[in-house]
């Protein structure tokens, strides 16, 4: 609908038409379109939100390094564990141990090759120890004895160490020129020991098989001069006098 405005402005009225016109105020909501965003998901590393997005970062694959030995601590080690000996090494030990303490109990024994005829060679004759003012061991032995064998190593030890001091003397019991001095002394089982002073008394003896300590204790205390001796009457394994072979004389003088 128009209206009619007229141009007199006392009486006519201006036509304005009446036609609705749709104005759109300026109104802030209207300026813009009412769109709705809807937040975008999206897979990120980081999980939150408000950080800005982020390139993934690329996949790390874990490197394994290869396992190194240490060969010089392992050496070490190995080193400073005892390694055991094969069989041959043990055989050949063996056989080594065996031999040594073969020698040993030989090189015991024998003593170098020391018999009894060797004592009797180097000793004292029997008249002469009486005489020279010297305290005396006297030894009734015999050559198939067994016992004085044995001993005659440390009989021959004792003697190198007091043979200044002291007298040794041998008096073989198979011979008849020492029946006199069997029956004095009392000789019974044989090898036997008997020990004088310098006046010729007898201070003690010791018979049969034992330990070389009692002769060298029984020497030395006669050597220092002692009015005894500390093992004045022992008797060990012996060889019995009453089986001896009595023989001839060849020389009346020996002292054998």
């Amino acid at each position: 609908m128009a209206r009619f405005i007229s141009p007199n402005p006392i009486t006519l009225h201006r036509f304005r038409p009446c036609l609705p016109i749709t104005r759109f105020a300026a109104h802030p909501q209207h300026n813009r379109i009412n769109t709705r965003k809807f937040q975008t998901l999206a897979c990120q590393t980081n999980p939150n939100p408000d950080q800005k997005d982020v390139p993934p970062r690329e996949q790390v694959k874990p490197v394994v390094e290869p396992t190194t030995v240490n060969t010089q601590t392992t050496k070490t080690t190995t080193s400073s564990l005892p390694q055991l000996p094969n069989k041959d090494v043990n055989n050949k030990i063996a056989l080594v141990s065996t031999l040594a303490a073969l020698g040993l109990f030989l090189f015991a024994r024998l003593d170098l090759g020391v018999s009894l005829k060797d004592l009797s060679t180097t000793a004292v004759p029997y008249e002469e120890a009486l005489s020279n003012g010297k305290p005396t061991v006297v030894e009734f032995y015999a050559d198939w004895c067994e016992v004085c064998r044995e001993l005659a190593p440390d009989v021959y030890k004792v003697e190198q160490q007091y043979k200044d001091q002291v007298n040794f003397v041998m008096l073989n019991v198979d011979n008849t020129k020492w029946e006199q001095e069997l029956d004095e002394f009392g000789v019974e089982g044989i090898p036997h020991f008997a020990f004088l002073d310098k006046e010729g008394n007898e201070e003690g003896n010791v018979v049969g098989r034992l330990p070389r300590q009692y002769l060298l204790e029984n020497v030395d205390a006669l050597a220092r001069g002692q009015a005894s001796v500390p093992h004045a009457r022992v008797v060990g394994q012996y060889s019995s006098a009453e089986t001896r072979k009595v023989h001839q004389v060849v020389d009346p003088r020996s002292h054998g």
